[in-house]
């Protein structure tokens, strides 16, 4: 994770704004909101994190950082309706309400709406929410047109439907082109054995951006 953020800089994106807004759907425990805030020091960010325990480790990392001014932690897991809902902890950064392969360990979080936070325009949208991408790319379609980039890191469960084509489907609808990266489990014979890795056999980095030519 350390590596992919502040080394590849796999987040790193240009922006005409001074004060741009960034909403980091799955932040763990905060070096992507530190990376955001490095990148852009007057950013204002929206950040969620389930898990209570790497939560409170969000928050404390966040505060030693000094970059707490115009960070907004939410305690939360996203989906399609606001209630509380299962969720599997493995007390890293693989928590999710989607597969149990992660952990054996529940818990009970708070579940929110996407949609009620993108209520003006987000320069960088960032999802790394364990599976569930499909559901709240879904929930925010009708306001797909205020996020100018978005970062989708796609998980493909073995025990459930794929849905990476619905997935590319609403960005293209939405006028987005996309760039995709294969990270992750790898399988060398894909026809004699399938890797799997935490309940998933493939993991995708999906960047989504906007041209002058994009329909």
């Amino acid at each position: 994770m350390h590596e992919e953020i502040s080394e590849k800089e796999i987040y790193r994106f240009a922006c005409t704004t001074e004060k741009p807004f960034i909403i980091d759907c799955g932040s763990n425990i905060g070096l992507s909101v530190i990376y955001f805030k490095k990148l852009f020091p007057t950013a204002e960010i929206i950040a969620f994190e389930p898990d209570p325990n790497i939560y409170n480790i969000l928050q404390k990392n966040i505060a030693a950082a000094k970059i707490a001014t115009d960070v907004t932690v939410v305690q939360a897991c996203l989906g399609d309706s606001d209630k509380k809902i299962k969720f599997y902890s493995d007390g890293a950064d693989g928590g999710s309400i989607t597969s149990s392969d992660v952990s054996t360990r529940t818990i009970e979080v708070p579940q929110q709406r996407l949609d009620t936070y993108v209520n003006k325009p987000v320069d960088f949208l960032k999802m790394d929410i364990e599976g569930s991408e499909y559901t709240v790319l879904q929930n925010i379609v009708p306001k797909l047109h205020l996020i100018d980039k978005i970062f989708i890191e796609y998980h493909s469960f073995v025990d459930q439907e794929q849905n990476l084509d619905n997935i590319l489907s609403i960005l293209k609808g939405a006028g987005f082109r996309y760039y995709i990266e294969h990270v992750g489990i790898r399988s060398n014979h894909v026809y004699i054995h399938q890797e799997s890795y935490h309940g998933m056999d493939l993991q995708i980095n999906i960047y989504g951006y906007r041209t002058k030519t994009a329909k």
